[in-house]
């Protein structure tokens, strides 16, 4: 059933809905199609309630947004959730129910919302969901899509850390850089790839103890999971979950800059006026992890992959840009990248929180 409960009136739509299939909560969370359809990723994963999941999809979905209008794409921003009925990631067919009844709340939307991958799917699970729907994007290039964007993404932010050191010490170059890497999940581990390549001072955790074999593989230091928010470095580099830096946790960075892959890094936004106190730069998240966004952008408008590239290396001067706004108007970067994107959007109303 569609749904709208208090505290969602700016959203433009929220379908909460039952899996016919699968029993499982969905929902999927429309922010704005003010300048196109709301494409976002849809996210498996098991929540504490289901309200957690709703809760998830919607703030998600504002910070779609702002990414895709940051980053100048003719796109809305929404998300989708699927609540997962256990910890374990489902698989079989448990799998394949929850993924057709998402392929059938997205069909229902009308083309409105488009999804992707996202936290606990791939690419293959997009061919599941294409099934049910045509508004996906993301499939294997072997069934015509863009395949996994991780790459992509990991490739923009390390053009956002190349801006944050540029902007915080006068040079763009990794080389020598302590780094360290929170979450080597999909795009944290092809972010640590690149790090390596480009000579980083590396290091690397995940609550998952088997990615410990990447670190041994990169010549990269591996660090305690319960440790790693308080380790020294110039860039910390959140890619796993939302909310890791928080009211309980910002005191204990030791960090010169936060820009990493991670989705709503910062638990709540006054955090991004405590990091500007500290004098710890952080580089909006909507803007750092756009590449993402952009391949699927990609697929979805037919671009040529030369066309591509120089769309994801542009983050870094996107981001360029906010930094010295954000100096020359003494406010934080979270505040001057808001207001890039309230910009093209040209309506406050539309994206006000």
């Amino acid at each position: 059933m569609a749904a709208k409960p208090p505290g969602t009136a700016n959203l433009e739509d929220l379908l909460v809905t039952r899996g016919a299939r699968s029993g499982a909560t969905i929902a999927i969370a429309i922010h704005s199609t003010l300048l196109g359809p709301a494409l976002g990723g849809v996210r498996m994963w098991h929540y504490a309630a289901p309200g957690d999941g709703v809760a998830d999809a919607i703030c998600l979905a504002r910070a779609m947004t702002y990414k895709a209008a940051a980053a100048g794409l003719d796109l809305g921003g929404g998300k989708g959730v699927i609540c997962a009925p256990t910890r374990e990631r489902p698989g079989g067919e448990l799998r394949r129910r929850l993924l057709r009844d998402f392929g059938d709340a997205v069909d229902s939307l009308g083309g409105r919302y488009v999804t992707a991958e996202d936290v606990g799917t791939g690419a293959a699970d997009m061919i599941e969901i294409g099934e049910r729907t045509a508004h996906v994007v993301g499939l294997p290039t072997e069934h015509g899509g863009s395949g996994d964007p991780s790459p992509l993404t990991a490739r923009g932010v390390l053009a956002a850390i190349g801006a944050c050191l540029e902007h915080r010490f006068g040079s763009p170059a990794i080389a020598g850089r302590r780094v360290c890497v929170v979450g080597a999940g999909h795009v944290g581990s092809q972010l640590a790839r690149l790090l390596a390549v480009a000579g980083a001072d590396l290091a690397i955790t995940d609550v998952d103890r088997s990615r410990r074999d990447l670190a041994g593989r990169l010549g990269a230091d591996w660090l305690d999971p319960r440790k790693a928010i308080s380790a020294e470095c110039e860039v910390l580099a959140p890619c796993a979950l939302g909310g890791a830096i928080s009211a309980q946790t910002v005191d204990l960075l030791r960090c010169a800059i936060v820009c990493g892959a991670a989705n709503n890094v910062l638990s709540e936004e006054p955090i991004a006026d405590e990091l500007h106190r500290r004098g710890i730069l952080y580089a909006p998240d909507f803007i750092a992890n756009a590449g993402g966004l952009i391949s699927v952008y990609a697929e979805l408008k037919g671009l040529r992959r030369a066309e591509v590239a120089p769309l994801v290396e542009g983050i870094g001067a996107a981001l360029r840009r906010v930094l010295d706004q954000a100096d020359s108007e003494a406010s934080t970067p979270l505040a001057a990248a808001r207001q890039v994107a309230l910009e093209r959007l040209g309506s406050p109303a539309v994206a006000a929180a």
